[in-house]
């Protein structure tokens, strides 16, 4: 064999194992694509590195694959469901108190199906696996849950909070709490809207005190 053809089957071998490795890359990207949704995105722009956060979501599917998760019985969903519904009774009298109550039941629902609940960044880490598609959801939830414990929070906050708590609390439950409604869990529901006045909050109050300035 001449030297000038071993010298150009030595290139087209690093070419292939080129293209091979290449298209490794890229099933293993649309996987994690696929796989984490809207959170890939998220991850990708947060870190400023594709690489670095493609890394960090095979580390949250490794830890996930460590967790001992599990399904619930249809009475532990029938349970949750009705809690649910309680949830949104309580509403209309405290929609402040019924914020805090979602957030405590779906805590609830995260421990019961199996996944640890301490930092709040790792719950979103470990549930972005599975959830990924109502981690958003999650994330405006708690954001108006942390201004509800301030009392900056107005009622449409807290009955936005309750829609987007839902969405996760129905991602978990494997059914929509409420079906006989028909609303969709989505940040545009209204069927959590009171049907009579809510107490004010904080916010409303300073909405109202502002003087008027029409006359």
């Amino acid at each position: 064999m001449s030297p000038t053809l071993t010298i150009v089957l030595i290139i087209l071998v690093l070419v292939v194992v080129a293209a091979i490795f290449v298209g490794v890359q890229a099933g293993r990207r649309k996987k994690l694509q696929s796989t984490f949704g809207p959170e890939y995105d998220r991850v990708v722009a947060d870190t400023g590195n594709r690489t670095e956060a493609e890394k960090e979501l095979r580390e949250r599917e490794r830890r996930h694959a460590d967790l001992e998760l599990k399904e619930l019985s249809p009475e532990s969903q029938s349970k949750y469901a009705a809690a649910w519904e309680e949830v949104q009774i309580q509403f209309v009298d405290n929609p402040a108190e019924a914020v805090s109550t979602a957030d405590d039941l779906v805590t609830r629902l995260i421990a019961e199906r199996g996944y640890p609940t301490g930092e709040y960044d790792e719950r979103l880490a470990n549930l972005s696996v599975e959830h990924a598609s109502t981690l958003q959801h999650y994330r405006d939830a708690h954001e108006i849950s942390e201004r509800n414990r301030d009392g900056s929070a107005s009622t449409e906050d807290l009955r936005q909070a309750l829609v987007h708590y839902r969405a996760l609390f129905a991602d978990l439950l494997g059914t929509d709490p409420v079906p006989n409604n028909g609303a969709a869990a989505s940040p545009d529901s209204t069927d959590v809207k009171a049907a009579a006045p809510a107490p004010r909050t904080p916010a409303d109050e300073k909405t109202d005190a502002a003087p008027d300035t029409s006359r």
